[in-house]
């Protein structure tokens, strides 16, 4: 798997330390193992799960701007647990309604020594802080309108909001709420990945 990692992350022009290579093999590690327990992603293969996880994740670190980021509706710790490995300067708030799903995040905290990672039980309405994120990163959480809606109250002033999407389309684009605006949609390259994959970048409007 490691050579197979090292492969992808070539491919994709990604430059990481060994221990981030390490860590990131070891949540896969993590996941296959409590996955056969929890259900916690319907991927099975861990050969899988560096692409369509891990892969898909990091790919997104070049594209965010701050230090301080919330990654709503988190499920496993996706994409928030390999973007605190890449990122190791910048704080992570997981937040997920499933017990399940934010202990097996205290679990991965735990064993592979993250300190920049923070999970949170509870729905995303009832959750804040005082002063707020730079970013608030969703993957396969809601329509764009949904996020934006329920989502709303975390960013600080001039905080973005980060959709991660497959195929996007210009009716979701349309249905951005008022106040806010589509500051860039961005083209992902996952290598060995089927299918497109976008970011999409949104602010509130001044």
């Amino acid at each position: 798997m490691e050579n197979r990692f090292n492969r992808l992350l070539a491919a994709a022009s990604i430059d990481l330390t060994n221990e981030q290579k390490q860590r990131l093999l070891g949540y896969v590690t993590l996941l296959d193992k409590w996955n056969k327990a929890y259900n916690l992603t319907s991927v099975r293969d861990p050969q899988e799960m560096l692409v369509r996880h891990v892969m898909d994740s990091i790919v997104v670190n070049p594209h965010l701007s701050g230090t301080q980021f919330i990654d709503v509706g988190t499920g496993p710790g996706l994409p928030g647990i390999p973007l605190a490995i890449v990122r190791p300067d910048s704080k992570f708030t997981l937040l997920d309604s499933l017990g399940k799903r934010i202990r097996f995040i205290r679990q991965v905290v735990h064993e592979l020594g993250l300190t920049n990672v923070t999970p949170i039980q509870s729905r995303v309405e009832e959750y804040s802080i005082p002063e707020g994120f730079d970013g608030v990163i969703s993957r396969a959480f809601a329509s764009l309108g949904d996020m934006l809606t329920w989502c709303h109250h975390l960013p600080k002033t001039g905080g973005r909001f980060y959709a991660l999407k497959g195929i996007i389309s210009n009716e979701e684009l349309s249905q951005v709420p008022e106040g806010f605006f589509v500051k860039n949609v961005v083209e992902l390259n996952v290598p060995e990945l089927e299918g497109e994959r976008h970011l999409v970048v949104v602010e509130a409007k001044k």
